[in-house]
């Protein structure tokens, strides 16, 4: 890799513009001023890598005015610390994405999550910046979201320029200086930046707008190894042999071909449905609570991102409301008195379509059915040091039945 040092980026211009950014979004300052700058006539307008450098170049520095320099100073870091490079990664993984064709959607679909509300307030929109509306899409979603939403075609042509470099979707670029180059953030460097940015958010969230405030709880609440284990065993239950199988005569089964006059239904693979069951009983603290909303959002993540897969049910001593899962911060946990989640699996277990996955979020202090229920069940266990009945000092609650698949959440990552 080459790059320009001809001397010919306007440096002056380009760190006004960081200033101006840093002084229109005070709590992304640490992240601004820990970019490097790479001058490379390579880069078509700035992009970043996953290490923290910022490529920039000279020309579109010349022709571009300092206000609008200063919203793609905050357009880029955004990719770094939303974390685009990793989650490109992954979502290429998962869902089988390669080419450049696919990153280039995926870039599409990171500048969508940016674009919808960190410009404005002094902070000005730069020519061509992707928005959702321009794409005849909701405001609000994430990456992954926007992805299943649209395709390359007429209405991304005028975007076939855009690249904001491997920070944004995780495939290197030939004017990438790699993980050994000079002035690349270690990954302590580079948690330590995110830290102190999400610091800054939560300590100002009235000024903040939403999609930076989500982020900066996520930053507090990464993901930790047991909620791994219990994406694990939530992929591990819907993926298992009979679940989302069912008979249709809508192809008849080639069995009856065997058999004359006889028509018999074939087996069909649908979609996997899986209800979260939250326990919503006096002794659940607001903490937990709040870290079973997390859980659901990574459940959903568990099944392919599918949010119409997913309903949820609070339950203390008698089940509430079945709701559809729009977003975790809609759900309302309603409750507060005992608890007996036997409650919720019949609730459960009564709605159309049936789900295939309970899925038990709850501090144990529950009864258990007595038998195994027709859906595999894996329970999400609050960690705590020592369990106890709001009703009596002594009581000791059953483990989890056997049926059941269990993880220790909130502590070091256990499961059976």
């Amino acid at each position: 890799m080459s790059t320009d040092h001809a001397g010919n980026l306007d440096r002056d211009k380009l760190f006004t513009a960081r200033l101006h950014a840093a002084r229109a979004r005070p709590y992304l300052a640490t992240a601004l001023f820990a970019l490097h700058v790479v001058e490379s006539r390579r880069v078509p307008t700035m992009g970043v890598d996953p290490h923290w450098r910022c490529y920039v170049s000279p020309a579109f520095v010349d022709r571009t005015p300092v206000e609008e320099l200063a919203g793609v100073w905050v357009h880029e870091v955004s990719h770094l610390l939303r974390d685009h490079h990793g989650r490109g990664d992954r979502v290429a993984r998962e869902r089988g994405l390669t080419g450049p064709g696919e990153r280039l959607r995926m870039n599409i679909a990171a500048d969508c999550e940016i674009n919808d509300d960190i410009f404005g307030d002094g902070l000005v929109r730069p020519d061509g910046a992707v928005d959702p509306g321009s794409l005849l899409l909701p405001e609000g979603q994430l990456m992954e979201d926007y992805l299943r939403q649209f395709r390359l075609g007429p209405r991304t042509q005028h975007l076939a320029w855009l690249d904001c470099g491997s920070g944004a979707d995780g495939l290197a670029r030939e004017w990438d200086l790699g993980p050994d180059g000079a002035h690349a953030l270690s990954p302590r460097e580079r948690d330590a930046v995110r830290f102190r940015v999400a610091e800054g958010i939560t300590g100002r969230p009235g000024d903040v707008p939403q999609g930076w405030r989500r982020w900066a709880e996520r930053a507090f609440h990464p993901p930790q190894p047991w909620r791994e284990l219990l994406g694990a065993a939530v992929r591990s239950a819907v993926s298992a042999p009979g679940v989302g199988e069912d008979y249709t005569y809508g192809r008849p089964s080639r069995r009856s071909a065997g058999l004359p006059g006889v028509v018999l239904p074939a087996l069909r693979r649908r979609p996997p449905r899986v209800c979260v069951v939250i326990d919503t009983s006096g002794s659940v603290s607001d903490a937990e609570l709040g870290s079973a909303l997390l859980e659901v959002t990574a459940i959903s993540r568990a099944v392919g991102g599918r949010r119409d897969l997913v309903t949820v049910l609070p339950c203390d001593a008698a089940a509430q409301a079945v709701g559809p899962l729009c977003r975790a911060e809609d759900i309302a946990l309603i409750g507060g008195g005992g608890t007996d989640l036997r409650a919720g699996f019949v609730r459960a277990l009564r709605q159309s379509p049936r789900p295939d996955v309970i899925v038990a979020l709850t501090d144990g202090q529950t009864p258990w059915p007595a038998a195994r229920p027709s859906a595999r069940t894996v329970v999400g266990l609050f960690h705590r040091a020592a369990r106890w009945s709001e009703n009596d000092a002594d009581y000791r609650p059953h483990s989890p039945p056997e049926w059941a698949r269990v993880v220790t959440i909130g502590s070091v990552a256990t499961a059976r």
